[in-house]
């Protein structure tokens, strides 16, 4: 099949002859043995231009000829945004760049390290009260996956702690696929209007959280965030800020349980940590694609001319890091793998994820905890191949992750 026939269905089993949502790998795979640029429809229902492989995924993420601004959007795609406002990965330079400069003024590695110690009493909490189930067993994305990043930036942006499983709620709607339009947009403002409440209270009683300081800080010539602005940050944040560090530590224990091998390996040598967190982001990465990027005119990749006038391009993250071109053997799973680092799981070019470097500390600090240092005959208490995976095109990982350990013998005195 070529990109001028007919449109391949994502979720269409006689289309892509595979569970896509389980394994969404062999289907790139077979995809980019056709070539690099594929005409889709992904399993919110969206047609698209789907393309595959590291070289040609790595050029689109920089390449300023496609736009990031939904007024460009084909007329038909306008029901699919998610997001209440503009914030920095619906924008073009030099809005994009205005934008990123001042977020980046109060979201520094300084703030970023600080919060280390807080990350990891947090998940020592968690863990604490997981291992305090008596049958010795738990859904891992309920105990640990959700809470430990959603708390993390909760706390850093001052959200109140009881609406974060409203969050959890929205974010699951607004990534989904199976959510109507007309439920996501009236979920996209229920969600403007909390964040409009937050924004108002902290700009009211400003506090030395994340934003606070968005709402309050200026660059040399004075110039703000707009209050529309602050709304989709703070949306970008909340939903972007938990959403990759929940997978990224799901996907990581799961990929860890099933190639004990590079487990033991790790336990051997903590030193691998930082490899094997890459490595995961290479090989189950918790992004499948990004965001969307539109044409504004004829668009052309690999001798594939794409129709300007808005229409869907993405690159496909997930296929990036598997790629065999970029990568020997990709679909081994090595903790020591040299060449890891290249992947594309936080993007690439100027919209490259802030956010990385938190959710590269919470992955280590989690699967640290709980894999070397707590629980270390944490096992799967579910098939893999029977793993429910989340149903978007854009986030992946676990629904659930039932997992099992040997609770402490307590004995009467």
């Amino acid at each position: 099949m070529t990109p001028d026939d007919d449109v391949i269905d994502l979720v269409d089993q006689q289309a892509v002859g595979a569970d896509f949502t389980r394994d969404p790998y062999a289907v790139f795979a077979a995809l980019r043995e056709r070539g690099p640029v594929h005409h889709v429809r992904f399993p919110e229902g969206t047609d698209g231009w789907l393309v595959v492989g590291h070289r040609h995924a790595r050029a689109v993420l920089s390449d300023s000829r496609l736009t990031k601004q939904w007024q460009y959007a084909h007329p038909r795609l306008r029901g699919a945004r998610v997001s209440p406002a503009t914030h920095m990965l619906g924008a073009d330079p030099p809005d994009h760049t205005r934008m990123r400069a001042l977020v980046a003024r109060e979201f520094t590695p300084r703030r970023v390290a600080a919060l280390a110690p807080r990350v990891q009493a947090i998940t020592d909490e968690l863990l604490d009260t997981m291992l305090a189930a008596p049958d010795g067993a738990t859904d891992l994305v309920d105990a640990f996956c959700f809470p430990l990043p959603i708390t993390v930036i909760c706390e850093l942006l001052g959200v109140p702690s009881l609406d974060r499983e409203r969050f959890r709620g929205w974010s699951n709607q607004l990534l989904g696929a199976t959510l109507d339009q007309e439920a996501k947009q009236e979920t996209v403002s229920l969600m403007s209007r909390y964040l409009q409440g937050l924004i108002d209270a902290k700009r009211a009683d400003p506090g030395d959280d994340l934003m606070s300081g968005l709402i309050h800080t200026a660059d040399e010539d004075g110039d703000r965030l707009t209050h529309a602005e602050l709304i989709g940050m703070a949306w970008l944040l909340l939903i972007a800020g938990h959403e990759t560090t929940v997978n990224l530590i799901g996907n990581g224990v799961l990929t860890l349980l099933q190639h004990p091998d590079q487990l033991a390996l790790l336990r051997e040598d903590p030193t691998l940590l930082d490899g094997a967190v890459e490595e995961i982001l290479r090989y189950e990465g918790p992004i499948s694609t990004p965001t969307y990027r539109f044409t504004r005119e004829p668009y052309e990749i690999a001798g594939t001319v794409i129709p300007g006038g808005g229409e869907v391009v993405l690159p496909a993250i997930a296929d990036a890091g598997r790629d065999p071109e970029r990568f020997a053997d990709p679909d081994r799973f090595d903790i020591r793998r040299r060449d890891s680092g290249g992947h594309l799981a936080f993007g690439h070019g100027i919209h490259h994820c802030l956010g990385a470097p938190l959710a590269r500390m919470e992955g280590r600090i989690a699967l640290r905890a709980l894999l070397l240092d707590r629980v270390p005959d944490l096992t799967l208490d579910i098939h893999p191949a029977a793993v429910a995976w989340r149903d978007g095109s854009l986030v992946r990982g676990p629904v659930r992750l039932p997992v099992r350990w040997k609770p402490p013998v307590h004995r009467a005195g």
